[in-house]
């Protein structure tokens, strides 16, 4: 199916119709610091209607045989898949991401996690147990909640819209994605392609709005009462204001939230291994993943080795004749250059990059070259506050032990790496390491259909994914009779 032409203005898409507003809001390139298009932004009274329509829709879609729902889905992946490079584009655009973030690991991921998601449908079943009454049988059901908020941010908009969607749409619930401003376009095309797949009015609704708006729009479909779940990923600092809206309403929520990822190397890694997945970890898609590594511990006895060859590598993957990364926005930029200098003043050094980051280009983009401090402590802001940006800190430690205490010291809980050429021992190293996933010799971003993601301490709780994901959007029931 031909990929629809880009409005002038992205819409809300509520009840199965693209809507205009009143208020608008301009997307901001990165690449190019100037708006990229405008944006239709909703009221809290366009919220309440995107919900009624989800509460609409919701008879009909729960019932709709498992089948039909998978059949749907998989017709969507197909539609996403043969719109990849458009859509992978729009990405560019609002984001700044480049061709291998974008257009060969993003799209083709939320792809791959639509079609294990529908895949998943049909297994779906209750269970009969067996009761203590003479005479007394039961069953415990699995059944759809109802109408689903998704609140995704902006920085994998294919990946996060199909987990947030799909995974209610596949249980039977119908949703309302309220999206980022910062990339509403990509979220536009993603639910177009559910409408394009035949997917009833209503089931999958579109609300956007101007950051000011964002509170009273997202309060008030938090607090209606059709809304029986929500689930949100993006910062901690947002995710405690949705927890306390959602427990003031006595409404649960998934929290996919921030992350402070350490990367552990050990005296025994294989030193190749290791730089190539500390540095994919840390500067893919500019490091605006919450699963990037952060923070390196690595062991005296191979320090010197190791921050040689990270050196090298970075130093070798500089083209002269290419634009650095690029930023979300000028704001991401000046936060991270102020950790940076505060972490410089404090008595760390660059082991790679430099503190002075204005760009030589004629445009005004947003970039940052990767950076790489040395020399860090505990109590340094680079070290307890995400990045989320082309910069880690590496640190020394003696030990082992050490390096779980320091890993396990952070507020945060999402990912983790540990590099050594001991399995038992690194099995043994991820057993002691809070978080909600460790990577044996690869990289902390890791991310697939079949493994469960979230996180533990502040980086949320519940999970995306798997079978664990499509529980998340399910309510379990139990009937008893008497025979």
């Amino acid at each position: 199916m031909a990929a629809p032409t880009r409005p002038s203005v992205i819409p809300l898409i509520i009840n199965g119709k693209e809507e205009q507003t009143d208020s608008t809001f301009d997307v901001i390139s990165p690449y190019t610091n100037q708006a990229c298009w405008k944006t239709a932004s909703a009221s809290a009274q366009d919220a309440v209607r995107a919900v009624e329509a989800a509460e609409a829709a919701f008879p009909s879609w729960s019932q709709t045989k498992p089948t039909a729902r998978r059949d749907l889905l998989l017709k969507a992946a197909d539609i996403l898949e043969s719109r990849l490079e458009q859509n992978a584009e729009y990405m560019r655009t609002e984001m700044g991401a480049d061709v291998g973030a974008s257009q060969h690991f993003i799209v083709p991921l939320g792809i791959r996690m639509l079609r294990d998601i529908a895949g998943r449908i049909t297994s779906i079943s209750g269970t009969v147990p067996v009761v203590e009454e003479k005479g007394q049988s039961a069953m415990i059901y699995k059944e759809p909640m109802g109408v689903i908020l998704g609140l995704v941010p902006w920085n994998a908009p294919y990946v996060f819209g199909v987990r947030s969607a799909a995974c209610a749409l596949a249980a039977g619930n119908t949703t309302i994605l309220k999206s980022s401003e910062l990339s509403p376009c990509s979220y536009w095309a993603l639910v177009r392609a559910f409408h394009d797949a035949g997917l009833p009015a209503g089931c999958l609704n579109l609300v956007s709005c101007r950051p000011q708006d964002a509170p009273e729009v997202v309060n008030a479909m938090i607090e209606h009462s059709a809304v029986r779940k929500i689930n949100f990923t993006g910062s901690t600092a947002v995710g405690r204001k949705i927890a306390r809206a959602c427990g003031q309403n006595l409404k649960p929520c998934l929290m996919e939230l921030g992350g402070k990822n350490s990367a552990v190397v050990c005296a025994d890694a294989n030193i190749e291994t290791a730089v190539k997945g500390v540095l994919a970890g840390a500067y893919l898609n500019s490091g605006q993943i919450c699963m990037a590594t952060d923070r390196i511990l690595v062991h005296s006895a191979i320090a010197p080795a190791f921050i040689d060859a990270l050196q090298k590598a970075l130093g070798s993957n500089i083209d002269a004749s290419s634009p650095p990364p690029t930023l979300v926005n000028v704001a991401s930029k000046t936060r991270v250059s102020n950790l940076v200098k505060d972490a410089l003043a404090e008595g760390a050094h660059l082991i790679h990059g430099s503190k002075d980051q204005g760009s030589n280009l004629t445009d005004n983009g947003v970039r940052m070259a990767p950076i790489l401090l040395g020399g860090v402590n505990e109590k340094m802001r680079v070290w307890q506050e995400e990045a989320f940006a082309s910069l880690a800190a590496c640190m020394v430690v003696d030990s082992d032990e050490e390096a779980i205490r320091i890993a396990n010291g952070s507020d945060y809980g999402l990912s983790a790496a540990v590099f050594t050429e001991d399995l038992r021992k690194g099995l043994a190293m991820a057993r002691r390491i809070q978080s909600g996933a460790v990577h044996i010799n690869s990289m902390t971003i890791h991310d697939e259909p079949v493994l469960p993601h979230g996180g533990v301490k502040n980086s949320g709780w519940g999970r995306f994914n798997a079978s664990q994901g499509l529980d998340e959007f399910l309510v379990t029931k139990s009937v008893t009779w008497m025979d």
